[in-house]
């Protein structure tokens, strides 16, 4: 068979899948396509085929569309263009619709678990909501987004789920060609701005404006490094910790593990609630990050810093744990960290998860040690895109 790549197909689109894109069948393949929406038919043109069971193909014309497609907010959100977003052709309630079959179908199918699924929108609508950019200068100068799946860049003239003046500055000059633009908005509204450049093979960072964020959750104030690791939608962070307090019920003088720690967001609900007398063990393998938690946290002598990869560091663990909070990155945990948290025996694991794939696989991991999922839920902290915040309560 030969490559189907540049065929136009006419498509009846079927349900959803995990990855910003809908799924079709075509002559026994998988068609994977992107801009359109379940029930709808379409032409789509193939635009990648490395051969096997499987393509990906944009929706180039909506012959039939269902009664849940809007007119995307932004014109680049279109087939060719930004690959920034996934759902902007969405209604934002179907967006979340979406989301939630995503997390359903990963759940039943990855760790066998039967859930009906809501995502729930944060506060602060599906536009606007972004504080973190990350550009990048085409070869005339102008900043933009790469792409879907490609190194162009598509320049911009602004983006309306980015946080309202955030990049004005930076979209309104010309920049070194390949240049990375680090953008974020912080909690007190102040912009930073950062330009990353390959210099003989040597990445620069030249810091333009700003350079220490502050941002407000749990109950405090946090300094933290503009660039570094802080939740993207304003909302999200006093959203995941108010949850993850309800769930982690850490009891008064025990001792609570806090993976993939960031700045120590979790750190600070989980000594507020083993007071004193108890112990947090926060881990977490950025330097950067440690030594703000460090400062943010240092009237919290029941805190503990261990800099490291987690499955390293939970090898000479104090154990056993009350409870475990983790929040790994999109790869998700593994079955190292997994096997390394069964072994301190908690009671209760709360996992906040920006990947279902992943939790899905690690929820079944933990079934192998005998936890079991007892409470999930999900948050739309990423609207416009296909990516969704989950946080799980095992026990």
């Amino acid at each position: 068979m030969g490559s189907w790549y540049g065929r136009t197909l006419e498509l009846e689109v079927g349900p959803v899948a995990h990855g910003g894109h809908c799924v079709s069948r075509v002559e026994g393949r998988v068609v994977f396509v992107r801009h359109a929406l379940p029930g709808e038919r379409v032409l789509a043109e193939v635009t990648e085929d490395k051969g096997g069971a499987f393509c990906r193909a944009d929706a180039v014309s909506v012959l039939e569309a269902s009664a849940r497609r809007v007119e995307p907010p932004c014109p680049l959100a279109a087939p060719g263009a930004c690959g920034g977003c996934d759902w902007q052709h969405a209604d934002p309630a179907y967006q979340r619709e979406l989301k939630a079959a995503v997390v359903a179908e990963q759940l039943h199918r990855v760790a066998g678990i039967e859930r009906e699924v809501v995502v729930e929108e944060l506060d602060g609508g599906s536009l606007g909501w972004r504080s973190r950019v990350r550009l990048v200068a085409g070869k005339d100068g102008r900043a933009g987004l790469r792409a879907h799946h490609s190194h162009r860049v598509v320049p911009l003239d602004g983006c309306p789920i980015a946080v309202p003046g955030a990049l004005d500055d930076v979209l309104a000059r010309r920049w070194r060609p390949a240049s990375e633009l680090e953008v974020t908005a912080d909690g007190d509204g102040r912009t930073h701005v950062r330009e990353l450049s390959t210099v003989r093979g040597k990445v620069r960072a030249r810091q333009l404006t700003g350079g220490v964020a502050v941002q407000h959750a749990a109950g405090r104030d946090w300094r933290l490094d503009a660039h570094g690791f802080w939740q993207v939608h304003p909302a999200a962070a006093g959203t995941l910790s108010a949850v993850v307090g309800e769930w982690a019920e850490a009891p008064r003088g025990g001792l609570a593990w806090d993976l993939y720690a960031g700045v120590g967001l979790f750190t600070a609900v989980l000594a507020g609630q083993v007071g004193p007398d108890g112990r947090v063990l926060a881990v977490e393998s950025g330097r950067r990050a440690v030594n703000d938690g460090e400062r943010n946290l240092a009237e919290l002598p029941q805190v503990g810093w261990r800099a490291g990869r987690v499955e390293h560091v939970l090898a000479d663990a104090p154990a056993p744990v009350d409870v475990v909070v983790l929040d790994p990155p999109r790869k998700g945990a593994g079955r190292a960290v997994v096997d390394a948290i069964a072994a301190g025996t908690p009671d209760r694991i709360v996992y906040v998860s920006c990947d279902p794939a992943t939790l899905a696989r690690d929820i079944a991991l933990f079934a192998g040690h005998g936890y079991g999922l007892t409470a999930l839920r999900a948050f739309d902290a990423f609207p416009m895109t296909h990516h969704v915040e989950c946080v799980a309560l095992l026990q």
